[in-house]
């Protein structure tokens, strides 16, 4: 099983110090997170993506590029990458770049994305918006699977002769999960794919995630891509963490009550009991995510949501200390000691080569002048 952290890339004042740290502050502080998280034993670290303000991360893959750069196992992916409002192509291209840059440890998250107005800003109907997705994938899955690509769909230009650069790296395309926070159809669509589904069930009751776990599981053995227990199943949520559960409340209290997101509604305790949030100790932190896999059964990846609201860098890298050296050990412990048999593992770049080619050596592609790749003959200049 895979364990991680996620950034929404918020850049929120800190309710204790009144401070509100730069645009280029918070950048350094996430990437240095991301290179803590590698340090502490973490599998994974996750970017949103947004392209208003109060968030900086509009460019993920820029972004996870260069923390491949400075890091060496840790699997880079987005929380989520808006697959309405990017052109599929460009996704093709731009994951497939990292992909290469990373040396295969990169996948990424699908998603509508919940800030409306991003949707004209890229020429979208936020109306359209569920079919926009459901098409735009469907491109994006072609692009990286057929050398050439004829295409014809309602939400952008026809292709004709097309191949998308780079090709995946050994000609296996990054995984891909498909989050959602509300939508079946999104869960049809991971399951129709053989692809993973990611309930972030941060806000809401458990009820509902297990109503979309449950559809997606079974639409997943119905397409026949395995049973119902080797669906690819990962969960977010939110931790804050100190060694006494008096102290983790007392301070993370402020940066709840001020929360962008969630502050000024329901208490925290109350938000506590009835979302997946957990302030408290270490073992208290253990033992509330242990009942996720009660309540959801066995899965692949749980990514924590550690350094929103306000709070300081220096107070999240704390808190990696405690994620990494005494939460994360024990629920790995824990989880493989009470996990299923034939319970699917979570893919990775070696996994999938493997799965594809066995032990033969991964095709490399290489392109081919005499196939007419996105070539329409010699171009007339005018002087």
């Amino acid at each position: 099983m895979q364990f991680g952290v996620f950034s929404v890339s918020d850049i929120t004042r800190d309710p204790v110090s009144g401070q509100t740290p730069t645009e280029a502050e918070r950048i350094d502080a996430v990437v240095r997170i991301a290179q803590k998280a590698e340090e502490v034993g973490l599998d994974v670290f996750a970017i949103g993506e947004h392209h208003n303000p109060p968030f900086f991360s509009s460019s993920p893959t820029t972004l996870l590029s260069y923390i491949a750069a400075t890091t060496e196992r840790l699997i880079l992916t987005t929380a989520t990458t808006l697959i309405t409002t990017n052109d599929p192509v460009r996704i093709a291209e731009e994951y497939a770049m990292l992909q290469h840059l990373s040396k295969g440890r990169v996948d990424l998250m699908l998603g509508r994305g919940n800030t409306a107005p991003v949707y004209p800003w890229f020429g979208q109907d936020i109306r359209e918006g569920l079919p926009l997705a459901l098409e735009n994938y469907n491109l994006l899955h072609r692009l990286w699977r057929e050398d050439v690509v004829d295409w014809e769909g309602k939400y952008r230009t026809p292709l004709q002769g097309f191949t998308s650069t780079p090709r995946p790296l050994d000609d296996v395309p990054p995984f891909v999960w498909h989050g959602s926070i509300r939508t079946p159809e999104i869960a049809e669509q991971a399951a129709y794919y053989g692809n993973g589904f990611f309930a972030n069930h941060i806000f809401w009751p458990k009820e509902h995630y297990m109503r979309l776990i449950r559809f997606y599981r079974q639409r997943y053995a119905h397409y026949g891509h395995g049973t119902e227990k080797q669906a690819i199943v990962g969960l977010g949520g939110q931790a804050y963490i100190a060694r006494r559960s008096q102290d983790a409340i007392r301070e993370f209290r402020p940066y709840f009550n001020e929360a962008p997101v969630y502050g000024h509604g329901p208490s925290m305790e109350d938000f506590m009991r009835s979302t997946p949030l957990s302030v408290g100790s270490p073992q208290e932190v253990i033992d509330k995510t242990l009942t996720f896999r009660e309540h959801f059964g066995d899965y692949q990846r749980q990514l924590f949501l550690i350094d929103h609201a306000g709070l300081p860098p220096a107070t999240v890298l704390d808190q990696l200390e405690l994620l990494g050296g005494e939460v994360v050990p024990t629920l790995r412990k824990e989880m493989a000691a009470r996990r299923e048999p034939d319970v699917g593992e979570p893919p990775t770049h070696a996994s999938l080569v493997k799965a594809k080619y066995g032990e033969q050596p991964p095709r490399q592609p290489r392109p081919n002048a005499n196939r007419g790749d996105n070539t329409a003959g010699p171009t007339p200049y005018a002087d």
